[in-house]
């Protein structure tokens, strides 16, 4: 399989890399697009359609396809997978009944290939994304391998949207589901933000609507670890804040934590969600801001996965949390530069609300504050 990936920051910047990319004679059947919603989503998803090339779209906060961040861009890997090989689903979830929408599409995957693979894509920021890949695991088993992301807003925190051909939504799933047989895909999701305090009890929840923990209210013992001032709903920067630096560290029996941050606040309870559930009567800690070392362990966790599972790519889809950029910076750019040299293949990648994937030591799981890198190659 042959990949390439193009970017740009208008519709016209974008139709001149894509006319250039078909130039040799490359004809990609797949584009895997993550594009920011100041851009015309529409109009560039109208240039693939014309070339009959299905769509895979999320937006964004923020979007790569080498080591160079950008904003208010598009970064799209094209491939020319065979066409038997995968199919896209899109369905959308306004009954928040996300594990049936997502054993829907997996059954309809397991009917067309014997063995499937999934690269998913979510709207809405109160999404169980867990509850997704808990109706996947459901009809495919628990060994099935799934990855992917939760679309963002340029940090606006209002709507997100994924998108295919002629079809988009704030409250769906797109999914790419992969003949396992004849396109293998690994990932990881790696973190590496350090924990912070005590182990505190989650002591009221409902799925991922955090109430209390230790019978106080979420947002006020995290702004209180964290030493947050002008927690009223006011303070545009808070959720942004909250979200980078202080997540809530799920702690597991076996394997890494799970980041848990507040995505979307109930002002009515002090409460807030998040990407994934956090079940009553489990047990959280907070979290540090990171320091540098965070990269290395992505980078390695990467390097790892070539070692020992996936020698050789064809191309490197990256779902990196929103928060690590606002946390790293311009260092973020080492991070990414150190997964693309792993295989050095096309790559593009977006900073997500939230990521899918299997973490060390761990089952298929909503993740914050993560790097999910998935490697794809045709057989």
């Amino acid at each position: 399989m042959t990949s390439k990936s193009i970017k740009g920051k208008s519709t016209e910047e974008i139709k001149l890399a894509l006319h250039q990319s078909l130039s040799d004679g490359f004809k990609p059947t797949l584009a895997i697009c993550f594009i920011s919603k100041s851009r015309d989503k529409k109009a560039i998803s109208e240039l693939l359609n014309k070339e009959d090339i299905a769509i895979f779209g999320c937006t964004t906060n923020g979007e790569f396809i080498d080591e160079v961040t950008e904003k208010n861009s598009a970064a799209i890997l094209l491939l020319d997978m065979n066409k038997d090989n995968f199919k896209i689903y899109f369905e959308e979830y306004p009954d928040k009944n996300y594990r049936e929408i997502a054993r829907g599409i997996a059954q309809k995957a397991q009917e067309k290939f014997s063995t499937p693979a999934f690269l998913i894509g979510t709207s809405h920021a109160s999404a169980d994304g867990e509850e997704i890949l808990y109706g996947i695991v459901d009809i495919v088993g628990p060994n099935v391998n799934a990855f992917g992301g939760a679309a963002g807003d340029d940090y606006t925190f209002s709507e997100t949207f994924v998108f295919t051909n002629g079809k988009d939504s704030i409250n769906a799933m797109v999914c790419i589901a992969l003949d396992e047989t004849k396109v293998e895909i690994k990932g990881v999701a790696t973190c590496g933000w350090k924990a912070v305090g005590t182990e505190k009890i989650v002591t009221k929840s409902e799925g991922n609507h955090v109430y209390t923990v230790d019978n106080i209210p979420v947002l006020d013992i995290t702004a209180k670890y964290g030493g947050l001032e002008g927690v009223n709903p006011e303070n545009t920067n808070l959720l942004v804040e909250i979200a980078a630096n202080f997540p809530l560290q799920l702690q597991r029996e076996k394997g890494d934590p799970i980041m848990r941050p507040g995505l979307v606040v109930d002002w009515n309870d002090r409460s807030f969600y998040t990407s994934g559930s956090v079940p009553q009567g489990s047990k959280v800690r907070f979290s540090l801001p990171p320091d540098w070392d965070v990269m290395e362990k992505v980078v390695n966790g990467v390097k790892n996965l070539k070692a020992t599972e996936m020698p050789e790519a064809d191309a490197l889809v990256v779902f990196s949390c929103a928060g690590r950029i606002l946390s790293l910076g311009p260092l973020m750019n080492q991070e990414l530069e150190g997964v693309k040299n792993v295989w050095n293949v096309p790559m593009a990648g977006m900073f997500s609300n939230a990521e899918l994937g299997r973490a060390t030591g761990g089952n298929l799981e909503m993740h914050n504050l993560t790097t999910c890198c998935v490697a794809l190659k045709e057989l």
